[in-house]
């Protein structure tokens, strides 16, 4: 080779490495996501959800505290908290925001339309105006739904499964949200077939709807549906106290209910969402859009029964029952 094209050859090597070493730190940057749930920092069910997440990371190669940073907001069902950490997080300019809870979707989407939002347990994102279809969502926001509503229906006739003789329920709701109303619509179209008298119950405040729940609960025979909102998040212990002082078997739409007392549950498998939501995180940190990736529906669903508070309530849980179980609480 001669001097002169050696040089020029040289020359051309250099000019380019700036660009080779900007690719290279691109390519090595920690990533960065902000997850926003519903739950308390103390909820254990929220923490194991949060650590599935980080797990299905790990599948995809994206390790906390090495090429992955995740912060964390616990805004326990309350709707300032979460308007305060969406702020907090979006100012940190995540790559992606990870969001638990339609209300929580709601309030990150007030503070950015640019930042990829993957969400989970989201009830009919299409009609909260999250997303413009399920198949197309547009914009920067998709995820994983909670139910779809013909599950609610399942809802009172586990309840009348496990309490026989039950002939009324009052439904705990949020009229104010699209799904509170819906769901009641659909355990409504179930209720004649069944011989079950419904009473909603709309929680305007904590207070209220225990005092609404203790009311209902001087009746006989009564049970208790505790469908998926803001307020029964909030509420959940005081909820599954409340209906233990007042023995009402109580359905609730989640095993997090279950676990943390409640009688029975059925609803999406929820740590299922989170590993699913991880695949998501990587298909956009590997430059998919949001708007191009389908909100999915569940997949898998779970019911659990908690012995120790059908116990305490003199039930005696049906063997049908059980032989579909797939959490039991002892």
């Amino acid at each position: 080779m001669r001097r002169r094209d050696f040089i020029k050859g040289i020359a051309g090597s250099a000019a380019d490495w700036p660009l080779t070493a900007a690719r290279a730190q691109q390519a090595d940057r920690i990533r960065r996501i902000g997850m926003l749930s519903n739950k308390s920092s103390g909820d254990a069910q929220g923490r194991e959800e949060a650590a599935a997440f980080a797990e299905a990371l790990k599948t995809h190669g994206w390790i906390s505290g090495d090429n992955v940073q995740i912060d964390y907001r616990w805004g326990a069902g309350d709707g300032e908290r979460y308007r305060t950490y969406a702020a907090e997080l979006v100012a940190q300019a995540p790559d992606v925001l990870l969001a638990v809870g339609g209300t929580v979707v709601g309030a990150l989407r007030r503070v950015t339309r640019d930042i990829p939002i993957v969400f989970v347990a989201t009830s009919n994102p299409v009609n909260r105006g999250l997303v413009a279809s399920l198949s197309r969502p547009g914009g920067n926001t998709t995820g994983f739904t909670i139910f779809e509503y013909s599950i609610c229906g399942k809802w009172l006739e586990l309840l009348k499964q496990i309490a026989p003789r039950m002939m009324r329920a009052a439904v705990i709701r949020d009229p104010s949200e699209f799904s509170g109303v819906a769901e009641f619509a659909a355990i409504q179209a179930i209720a004649p077939s069944l011989g079950v008298d419904l009473s909603p119950i709309d929680p305007r405040d904590s207070g209220a709807m225990e005092r609404a729940v203790r009311d209902f609960a001087h009746q006989s025979n009564s049970g208790l549906i505790v469908t998926e909102s803001g307020a029964s998040i909030r509420d959940r212990d005081r909820i599954i106290a409340l209906a233990a002082q007042q023995r009402l078997p109580a359905v609730y739409v989640t095993a997090t209910f279950a676990t943390a007392g409640g009688l029975i549950s059925y609803g999406p498998d929820e740590i299922d969402q989170y590993r699913r939501a991880a695949d998501y995180v990587d298909r956009i940190f590997k430059g998919e859009k949001p708007a191009e990736l389908p909100v999915q529906a569940p997949t898998k669903f779970e019911l659990a029964i908690n012995l120790k508070m059908a116990k305490t309530l003199g039930i005696t849980v049906p063997q049908t029952l059980l032989a579909r179980v797939d959490k039991l609480i002892e």
